[in-house]
């Protein structure tokens, strides 16, 4: 059995899956915001209930923002602030009493989806996040690339490519640059760009749903999309994936899919586009189902 955990910004899911994928547990608790130890505690009691009830252990992997630094070894990059710095994996194992595994929720997301999703049979998979940050995972023949410096994937936080005037020098990151990738493509990015458009305030989801009625919302997601065209082609440029799978709360707009393959390869260099650009197959589900996955079927604890 296999135990994965997503460890998100507001709520911390596990799932216990056999070999075959069935699922046979599903459980969430909220996120203790800004409380390092009691997200330890939250994790112990989630994975000890879920193997008490169903009368058995399982492997434990977990997806989580941010990365571990190669350098230190403690976690970088979260915009779960509280986990940088700290030693997370080793902090968890010494409250559970076993290993376990634990991989950025991108790189889970890919996995994930690689594995048994909507690029189940790809080579070189590339998975993005379009939520509150965005973030990119790589999988290459099945396996997690995190990079020697263990950001490999990390295109949210590269400039925004090809920047229109008005684009510059872009919104402030919370990585202490402006304009990246992120400060676009995340849901605040599209509720700035539909403010910037009317001057009125709309959350990311108001918006796709205004977009069936109103000019200016169906423009801000062409907008949108333009964008994501652009940062999506520059990865086509760097890593040529099979697939392109899209996660996250904002990939569940059907508009940012229409003509997106024909606007990524206007941008792109080559003179025809044969990657695949997919939503993710388990959804909200993706990150959990990856972090199951870290472990492979032979293991144990």
């Amino acid at each position: 059995m296999r135990l994965g955990i997503d460890l998100g910004g507001t709520k911390i899911e596990i799932i216990a899956l056999d070999d075959d994928s069935t699922t046979l547990a599903r459980e969430r608790v909220s996120t203790p915001v800004g409380d390092y130890d009691g997200t330890i505690r939250a994790i112990g009691g989630l994975v000890r209930g879920v193997e008490g009830r169903l009368g058995r252990a399982g492997t434990i992997g977990i997806a989580m923002p941010g990365a571990f630094s190669a350098r230190t070894g403690l976690v970088k990059n979260a915009n779960s602030v509280v986990l940088n710095g700290r030693p997370l994996d080793r902090d968890i194992e010494a409250h559970l009493g076993w290993a376990v595994r634990m991989e950025n929720d991108a790189n889970c997301l890919a996995l994930s989806e690689a594995v048994d999703g909507a690029a189940a049979g790809a080579s070189v998979v590339f998975a993005v996040i379009l939520g509150t940050g965005v973030g990119g995972g790589l999988v290459v023949d099945g396996k997690v690339v995190t990079g020697r410096n263990r950001i490999a994937g990390e295109w949210g936080h590269n400039p925004l490519p090809w920047p229109q005037p008005d684009e510059l020098p872009g919104p402030a990151c919370y990585c202490g640059k402006t304009g990246c990738i992120e400060t676009f493509l995340s849901g605040a990015g599209l509720a700035r760009a539909y403010a910037a458009l009317t001057q009125r305030t709309l959350a990311a989801h108001d918006i796709a749903a205004a977009a069936t009625r109103e000019a200016d919302a169906r423009a801000t997601l062409a907008t949108y999309q333009d964008r994501l065209a652009r940062g999506l082609a520059s990865v086509v440029n760097i890593v040529d994936p099979d697939v392109i799978v899209l996660g996250g709360g904002l990939s569940n707009i059907d508009a940012i899919y229409e003509g997106l393959l024909e606007r990524i390869a206007s941008y792109a260099f080559s003179d025809a586009l044969a990657t695949r650009v997919e939503r993710a197959r388990h959804g909200d589900s993706s990150g959990v189902r990856g972090a199951a996955w870290l472990w492979p079927a032979d293991s144990s604890k």
